[in-house]
Formats: structure tokens, C-alpha cells, sequence
């Protein structure tokens, strides 16, 4: 019965981990409007994936290859699309945010090979999102931003949890703590955000009897 229950939250996680991203390529192809959407989560978050992916394939860690591999597309695809709206200074802020990001795995692995590599991956992932929080909390508009996509990354990273503890896996648990607090922080920005002009609106006269 949990061999099941843990492969129903690696499928879960596995569906909600690519698909948290496909709402924000969506929304970009669709309105061609980037407000508040973070050159530097895209990056950070393209590296490690790419991260998860070798960490996941070196330890036999299986379950994490789909949703690292469709991370690490769709990431480099939204980097195009915010390039294409916003001009080439974001292909350099994605380009400074993947390098920053990989020097975290690559200085585990140095230190303590692929266990070291996965730890260190595994406490970056908070910070995967963390340019997408910053963005969040301190841009005026995030009409550019999918909640639908932050949503899904707030189940996915419940999910990892759940799944890290049937692993007894250090470093999927530390990554997944660190994105199911950092999403909800995002989630909590975004719905500020929507109250917000309706919190402005001016209110309605009385109607005279």
C-alpha cells in the first residue's frame, strides 16, 4: 500500500512540476507580457534543473529525470519568450542567474562528490525560487505573473516532501521544504496583489429609497 501511495506522489509531483511551468509559457506566448516575471528565477531554475538531472541519474534517483528534463525545456523556452518581450538585457540577467546557480551544485560536488552535489542542490532549490519571491514582493505589477503556475509549484513541492521522506532522501527533502515555503510566499504576494484594486475602488453612494 505505500509502494503505491509513493508512486501516486511521484506521479503527482512528476505532472505538477512540468506543468507548473506551462501556464506561465502560456500566458507569455498569449499576452506578450512579462510584468513581474523574474529573468533570474528562470535561469536559477533552468540550472538546476539541469542539476536534478544529473544528480537524479547518478544516484539512480529515476523519479526525478521526467519532471527535471521538462523543467530544463521549458525553462530555456521561457527565457526566449522574456528575451523576445523585454529585449536582450534579460538573456543577460538569465545568463548571470545560471551561472550564480551553478557554481551551488558544482561546489557540492567538488566537496563531497554526487552526495555533496545533491544537498547543495537540494538547499538552492528555495532559493530557485527566491528571484521569483523578490520580483513578487517588490514589483507593482504582476499582471505578467500565473498563479495557476505558482499554485502547481506549491503542490509539486508538498509532493517532493512526501516523496523525499519515503526515499529517506536529505536533499529532495531540504529542496522541497524550501519551495513549498518560498511558493507560498509568491502565492501570498499574488493575492494581495489581486485584492488590491478592487481594494481601491472608491465605494458606491447609497442608492436613495
Amino acid at each position: 500500500m505505500l509502494d503505491l501511495v509513493v508512486s501516486l506522489v511521484l506521479v503527482v509531483a512528476t505532472a505538477t512540476g512540468v506543468g507548473m511551468i506551462v501556464p506561465q509559457v502560456v500566458r507569455l506566448h498569449r499576452t506578450r507580457n512579462a510584468a513581474g516575471v523574474s529573468a533570474g528565477w528562470i535561469g536559477v531554475s533552468f540550472v538546476l534543473n539541469v542539476s536534478w538531472l544529473t544528480y537524479g541519474w547518478a544516484v539512480g534517483l529515476f523519479g526525478l529525470l521526467p519532471v527535471s528534463a521538462g523543467g530544463t525545456l521549458l525553462y530555456g523556452v521561457m527565457a526566449v519568450q522574456v528575451t523576445r518581450i523585454n529585449g536582450s538585457s534579460q538573456l543577460v540577467r538569465f545568463a548571470l542567474a545560471a551561472a550564480a546557480g551553478a557554481l551551488i551544485p558544482t561546489s557540492g560536488f567538488i566537496l563531497g562528490g554526487w552526495a555533496g552535489a545533491g544537498l547543495a542542490t537540494g538547499l538552492a532549490y528555495g532559493g530557485q525560487f527566491t528571484p521569483a519571491a523578490v520580483s513578487a514582493l517588490r514589483s507593482a505589477d504582476l499582471s505578467g505573473v500565473s498563479v495557476l503556475t505558482w499554485q502547481l509549484a506549491f503542490i509539486e513541492a508538498v509532493c517532493w516532501v512526501v516523496y523525499a521522506l519515503a526515499a529517506s532522501d536529505v536533499p529532495l527533502l531540504v529542496g522541497g521544504g524550501g519551495g513549498l515555503v518560498v511558493s507560498a510566499v509568491i502565492l501570498g504576494a499574488l493575492s494581495r496583489y489581486r485584492r488590491g484594486p478592487a481594494l481601491a475602488r472608491p465605494a458606491l453612494a447609497p442608492t436613495a429609497v
